[in-house]
């Protein structure tokens, strides 16, 4: 990756440098051109200034080719100074051998001789390369005296730009290198950190769920894909040791009604001949058993819903729950001689799981019902606590626990006392729930000497 990462940001890069620089080439070319030609015609109008006495008088002057000898050295240009009829009187040419020449010919002498300047490039058959030229009338007031033509070699103008061309590609160059020793750089240090969490994701693999990766380096996406892969770990930590605990506890839970339900039938099966009364005692108490069997193995199976719930919370409105609750729950708590009432607002939107908010208060009432004595009463309220909360309260009247036991009580098949019917799990799966909703559950004294209040308190819904 790391290579592949360099590579492709240099390419970007030198894409980048290439449709910028093509241009600027061509740019270059034609500003060096633009440059020369206004130089050049700058400077024949200051020979043609000096040359204009001696064409007028039409006398030669050695002073004439001593300026275009002197220009030609300074500045690599040939010149052609012609009078009236296009004959050279002067050129910057040490031999003076063109001297005396006739120019006529030339298109660009005609013309300035005619009073316009041109400029322009052309080929040069007796040199053998492109020139570029400006040429000039020499003007003694409003009539032509003569002319001066200078030239330039092309290639000088292409040699120029080619060596600015150079260092520009060589900038260029530069530029691409140090891109792919930043691109290296900075894939060094994403792959680092993706190799860094491919070994935690591999000692997790092996089983070492304590195993974790750092969240605080590397870039911002690189830093919420740790936080999010270490929440993963922790979610499947939690998950992998509550189904351990789950297998213990189920196995050692289930192991005691087995052997009694396996004790019995074994009494039933002696007893079937020879006392068939006591067989059918000894069957009813192994039809009890399967019963227990059944209420624990139903009470595991919600846990277990409970622990590997995935679904999101939803609204819920908590007290329109309760109040349905307490009226499926009302016709037991008569037969047991014991009263339910409940006390909520009209509507008390809250977040949980769906199902959950029912099932928490039917193990509450469940458990209030069990330890109240006939004639009590199990209150049911809910209510808005400060901030954004609502809490549920399920109290009744019965002996209480202590603080040791409020805390152990919502501990898997934890039982206040043996000799009770119950699979120990209520709490529990009240406590899981509430975990999943986002809620917190606790049991809390009602009265120095005895009453529990059952208490979940619940995020509310933020109103809009």
């Amino acid at each position: 990756m790391r290579w592949q990462l360099m590579a492709a940001f240099m390419a970007v890069t030198l894409a980048v440098v290439i449709v910028q620089d093509l241009p600027l080439g061509s740019y270059l070319m034609r500003t060096e051109r633009e440059r020369i030609t206004t130089a050049l015609e700058r400077d024949a109008f200051v020979l043609a200034g000096r040359s204009e006495e001696a064409l007028e008088a039409g006398v030669p002057d050695p002073a004439l080719v001593t300026d275009a000898q002197r220009y030609h050295r300074s500045s690599g240009a040939r010149v052609v100074i012609v009078d009236t009829s296009g004959t050279a009187v002067a050129t910057s040419d040490d031999d003076q051998a063109t001297a005396g020449s006739s120019y006529r010919s030339r298109p660009e002498i005609g013309t300035a001789l005619s009073g316009q300047i041109t400029t322009g490039q052309r080929r040069s058959d007796s040199l053998g390369t492109d020139l570029l030229y400006v040429t000039v009338p020499v003007l003694s007031g409003e009539q032509v005296v003569g002319a001066v033509r200078l030239t330039y070699p092309a290639h000088v103008v292409t040699d120029q730009v080619r060596g600015q061309l150079r260092a520009l590609w060589l900038v260029a160059a530069v530029t691409v290198i140090l891109a792919g020793i930043v691109a290296f750089l900075i894939a060094g240090t994403v792959t680092r950190r993706l190799q860094q969490l491919r070994r935690t994701t591999e000692h997790l693999a092996e089983g070492h769920l304590g195993a974790r990766t750092p969240e605080s380096a590397g870039a911002p996406e690189i830093r919420s894909l740790a936080r999010s892969f270490n929440r993963m770990a922790d979610r499947l930590e939690y998950l992998l040791r509550q189904q351990r605990a789950f297998a213990g506890d189920a196995s050692h839970q289930l192991r005691t009604p087995l052997t009694a339900l396996r004790l019995r039938l074994d009494g039933a099966a002696d007893l079937i001949d020879a006392d068939p009364e006591a067989a059918r005692r000894t069957l009813a108490s192994a039809q009890d058993e399967v019963l227990r069997l059944q209420q624990l193995v139903d009470a595991l199976l919600v846990l277990s819903r409970a622990d590997d719930s995935g679904a999101a919370p939803q609204q819920t409105d908590l007290a329109e729950v309760a109040r349905a609750r307490v009226e499926q729950w009302e016709p037991l708590a008569d037969e047991s001689g014991t009263r339910i009432t409940v006390t909520a607002p009209a509507a008390a939107l809250v977040l949980a799981v769906p199902g959950a908010a029912e099932q928490i208060i039917d193990n509450l009432l469940d458990n209030a019902l069990t330890a109240s004595s006939p004639g009590s009463t199990v209150e049911v309220t809910v209510d808005k606590a400060t901030g954004d909360a609502v809490d549920l309260h399920v109290l009744d009247h019965g002996p209480g626990l202590s603080a040791e036991d409020r805390i152990r009580a919502f501990d898997r098949f934890w039982r206040a006392r043996t000799d009770t019917e119950g699979s120990g799990l209520g709490l529990a799966i009240v406590a899981q729930l509430a975990r999943a909703s986002g809620a917190t559950a606790e049991l809390l004294p009602r009265y120095p000497n005895g009453g529990l209040d059952a208490h979940v308190r619940f995020r509310a819904v933020a109103p809009r």
